[in-house]
């Protein structure tokens, strides 16, 4: 089995800053990319970022400029720092991971259980 479990979500106020944190555990052969997906009530969900295994990365537009992400390959973790937040970036965010199972021969993409964030105006 595969497990992600995301962590530093919290409330903040506008300007401020949040990191979030998501580590993926259990038969992982390979990881091809990690990411950051968010859900704000009545909205559907929505990718943030993301971050390849060679490393290039991919942003929402809203979001260029404001947030990085990065990863720790050993510790098949990814980390989203969130800068300048504004209270439209107030919703659930998700992690995700396109990654092989040992043992199967095609990849998956797996989530998180999801992590509030809260700003404030």
């Amino acid at each position: 089995q595969v497990q992600l479990v995301e962590s530093g979500g919290g409330s903040v106020q506008a300007g401020g800053s949040l990191r979030l944190s998501c580590a993926a555990s259990g038969s992982i052969s390979r990881i091809n990319a990690m990411g950051w997906y968010r859900q704000a009530p009545g909205k559907q969900r929505e990718l943030v970022a993301f971050i390849r295994s060679s490393g290039s990365t991919n942003f929402a537009d809203s979001v260029k400029g404001r947030f990085t992400i990065s990863r720790d390959s050993a510790k098949n973790t990814v980390y989203l720092k969130m800068n300048s937040v504004k209270p439209e970036d107030t919703a659930v965010y998700y992690c995700s991971a396109d990654l092989i199972r040992v043992g199967v021969p095609v990849s998956y993409t797996y989530w998180g259980q999801g992590t509030q964030v809260t700003v404030s105006p």
